[in-house]
This record gives structure tokens, sequence and C-alpha cells, in this order.
């Protein structure tokens, strides 16, 4: 950690606080953005180890986590957003995923805090999209919930 970037006015290039040149960050990235897709991936093993490491900055690793889950959230999201033409949610009359949609229809956007959960955030996603969920408030809740979920990997590996 460079404590240099907080009591100097410039920045200087060995304490860039966000190395864009740094492959490990460009891995979580990736391994973050597949992983919220409806790929399987494994971006908590990833930060675990750059966060146990120690060498790159927790707010830094964090933030790279954050950013490619909930880019990858947000689309799915959005194939859901655009399932919509094909499958129109009043198609749907089996009481399993009636109630599924019921419940997502109930809670709206807050709903997708949970999308960090495994098996059921990547779905949830894409349904939000399919029932038009704005696409503001989804991407602040499913941001905030992935990012509360690594501020726990963060943690629990520092």
């Amino acid at each position: 950690f460079c404590w240099e970037v907080y009591s100097e006015p410039f920045l200087h290039a060995s304490c860039d606080p966000m190395p864009t040149d740094d492959p490990s960050l460009w891995a979580l990235f990736v391994s973050a953005f597949v992983s919220s897709t409806l790929f399987p991936g494994g971006s908590e093993a990833v930060l675990a180890v750059l966060s146990y490491q120690q060498a790159h900055n927790p707010w830094v690793l964090l933030a790279v986590a954050t950013t490619g889950n909930t880019l990858g959230g947000m689309s799915t999201w959005a194939v859901g957003r655009f399932l919509d033409w094909w499958v129109p949610n009043s198609s749907i009359k089996a009481p399993t995923y009636q109630r599924a949609i019921d419940w997502l229809q109930r809670w709206g956007s807050p709903a997708l805090l949970l999308s960090w959960v495994p098996v059921i955030g990547d779905p949830l996603c894409l349904v939000a999209g399919w029932l038009r969920v704005m696409w503001l408030p989804a991407l602040v809740f499913i941001g905030l919930g992935k990012a509360a979920r690594y501020a726990v990997v963060i943690f629990l590996a520092s």
C-alpha cells in the first residue's frame, strides 16, 4: 500500500493507485465478469489470493472485482431485457415460475442485493431484466450486493 498517494499532490508512477498494466488485476476483472454471467467462474478465489498476497491496495481489489462482477450482472440483466421480445412474461403459466416472478415483482430492484448468491444470483439478474426492472436501480443494487460479498472475502483473506 502506498501512503504517498495521500500525502503528495501528484501521483508517482510507483504509487499508481490503479495500475492498468498489472495482469493480476485484469485477471481479477475478467474472472469477476465471467463469474457474474451464466458461466461458472471463481472470482472469489482469485480475489482471496490477491488479497492474501497484499500486493495491492484492498480498495483497488474491491473496486476491480465489484466493477467486473457488476458489469457481468448487468450484461445478464440486458440479456433478460431482450429476452422479453421472444418470451413475454405473460406467457409463463407454471406455478413455480410464477411464484418466483411474483416474488421479484413484489420486492423489485432491492431483491437484486441477493444477486451475489450462488445459483440464484445470475438467474435473478436475468429475470430482473426480463421483468423490465429499471436499469439504474438494478445497477445500484447489484453493485451493492456484490461489493458487500467481495468486502467479506477481502476481510477474511487479509
